[in-house]
């Protein structure tokens, strides 16, 4: 009877050691799981902004090889060339104009100054929110 309940016991024990083997390596398992997880959720949030990114970066570059840049820049060219034409031939009928009339040319004088003082103030307000562009984008 003694022996029975020995070899029980010891069965028993051997049971119960393996369980607790075994929970203390699923446990150890489930610990290492949850760690990787919260651990990595930064890390996690990060790769999948540089997929979204990456992503953007493909579309755009699929959007740009679908243009041809080429005939964008002739057209561009031919524009701007034809704007150049119109403005100098306002130009010059301007300048005939303020040789008729002396009112006329103290007063394209004073728009051209204006335009001068206004062009100053304008690229200094660009400079300025370039450096505090370059200032943000550095610190």
């Amino acid at each position: 009877l003694l022996q029975d309940y020995t070899h029980e016991f010891h069965k028993t024990k051997a049971n119960f050691l393996a369980i607790r083997e075994r929970e203390n390596l699923l446990g150890s398992v489930r610990k290492d799981i949850e760690s990787y997880k919260s651990g990595s959720g930064v890390n996690n949030r990060r790769t999948e902004l540089f997929l979204k990114e990456h992503e953007h970066l493909r579309n755009t570059n699929n959007l740009i090889s679908s243009f041809s840049f080429s005939s964008i820049a002739m057209a561009t060219k031919e524009n701007m060339t034809s704007q150049r034409g119109m403005l100098k031939s306002i130009q010059s009928k301007m300048n005939t104009l303020a040789n008729r009339f002396p009112a006329v040319n103290s007063l394209i004088q004073r728009i051209n100054l204006r335009k001068r003082r206004d062009s100053l103030i304008l690229g200094g307000i660009i400079g300025i929110c370039t450096i505090l562009l370059l200032l943000y984008a550095f610190h």
